[in-house]
């Protein structure tokens, strides 16, 4: 990777391609008429290729590799970098350097993306994707020289990547004893996301891009065991990744993968509906909000009214809250019961990346499946397979949880209870995506 820099370059300007044609063009285009098909219409080829199989391959991928998305293929992070080349090169404030911005920024396009309905119109996925890379390359104009500040502090799903890389068992590492041993100058590594490469040791902030490999000598592309990272020793932004796990990619995006699935989202809606009725009151029910801040495509017979907004924002919010803070409570509860003040509830959630991870991959999956639906593509062996996903990360949470818990200073029946205590957040999100994909 290190010697084919020309090749790596040219396929992250391809991509910057591809992405132009899946993004830009069909916001130029007009809805897809009835009986159109993917092989026939760009713009339901673009939603299918773009939410239905880039993003869910994107996620399984860094679970699997690491970062290597983010440092080879993606078109934002190679545009960012290249502003920052051709920028002014000022310091990074501190603002930007905030920890919760990932997590804010996650959370706010998520939701933002449910009200305009960004996985069903263009010009929605370009308003909130084409953003996104605007202020990228703004910031990468702004400040550094040639990095990528963007995607290191950012980006919103920088966080999401940086907790799924941490199972995954393809990483660069350093040795710190090689890299004291070697002798003499060396040259500058161009480290894009500004890490520390002498104490490289976790794939979480680590573009996987190989400019650093064979750096001194002790920096190289190393297998390692999925579950090292998150059985390893506590790591510093542990916190606020933990918050991200929980209340993100287990609350906020689970509830936006499940809103337009959910009878009870419907029965309150028409409530509320009902009683503004009867009260005189219209303001709600009202359907003049702009595409760009409520789903507005009457072409589409698909309008969304202020009511419908409050609700969806009201539903996401209240879910996130409830089961996350239902998780969060459990942890808590697991760390209280054992009372080492080793193990803690930040370490702890750490052992549910897993699940989070297949419930990103399960939930964009849904879009994939819906389009091949249409396509009339019988789906043979497709419950089978989501339930072999959902078992198997169900189980590989349950597994770390217990081998972290194994580790504390407690009695054996403290940490019986404990675990108990942690598999209850496994069992719960596990049910919920059973009723999600099956209906039971």
């Amino acid at each position: 990777m290190q010697r084919r820099r020309g090749l790596i370059q040219g396929i992250q300007w391809a991509m910057v391609g591809f992405y132009v044609v899946l993004v830009v063009l069909p916001a130029c285009l007009p809805l897809p008429p009835a009986g159109a098909s993917i092989v026939d219409n760009l713009t339901l080829f673009a939603q299918f290729v773009f939410w239905g199989l880039w993003w869910p391959l994107v996620i399984a991928a860094t679970m699997l590799l690491g970062r290597v998305w983010c440092g080879v293929f993606c078109p934002e992070g190679a545009l960012t970098e290249w502003a920052s080349r051709h920028g002014r090169g000022g310091t990074i404030p501190r603002w930007v350097r905030w920890r919760g911005w990932p997590t804010l920024a996650f959370i706010a396009t998520t939701v933002y993306g449910q009200l305009i309905s960004v996985y069903d119109y263009p010009q929605a996925t370009l308003l909130i994707l084409g953003g996104s890379t605007l202020a990228a390359m703004l910031v990468g104009y702004l400040y550094g020289q040639g990095k990528r500040v963007w995607c290191r502090y950012l980006c919103p799903v920088s966080g999401v990547f940086a907790l799924l890389a941490k199972v995954a068992p393809l990483h660069f590492r350093a040795d710190e004893v090689a890299w004291r041993r070697h002798q003499g100058a060396v040259p500058r590594v161009d480290c894009g996301p500004l890490l520390n490469l002498r104490h490289l040791d976790s794939a979480s902030a680590c573009h996987s891009c190989g400019r650093c490999s064979g750096h001194r000598g002790a920096i190289e592309l190393a297998i390692r065991s999925p579950n090292a990272e998150i059985l390893g020793p506590a790591r510093p932004g542990d916190e606020t990744s933990a918050g991200l796990l929980v209340f993100g990619l287990l609350g906020v995006a689970v509830g936006a993968f499940q809103w337009s699935l959910s009878s009870a989202f419907v029965t309150t809606k028409q409530a509320a509906a009902e009683w503004l009725v009867a009260h005189d009151h219209y303001a709600l029910l009202a359907d003049n909000a702009p595409w760009w801040l409520l789903t507005h495509q009457p072409a589409a017979s698909d309008v969304f009214s202020w009511l419908d907004g409050v609700a969806i924002l009201a539903y996401i919010g209240g879910y996130a809250l409830l089961v996350g803070g239902l998780v969060w409570l459990a942890l808590g509860a697991a760390v209280r019961v054992l009372g080492d003040g080793v193990i803690t509830r930040h370490r702890l959630a750490m052992a549910l990346v897993p699940l989070a991870g297949a419930g990103l991959v399960l939930g964009l999956s849904m879009t994939t499946a819906n389009h091949l639906r249409a396509e009339g593509v019988p789906l043979v062996g497709l419950g089978p397979l989501r339930a072999l996903v959902l078992g198997g990360a169900a189980c590989w949470s349950l597994v770390l949880g217990t081998r972290l818990l194994a580790g504390a200073a407690a009695g054996a029946a403290r940490r019986a209870v404990a675990l108990t205590c942690y598999s209850l957040p496994v069992a719960l999100m596990s049910v919920i995506w059973v009723w999600m994909l099956f209906g039971v």
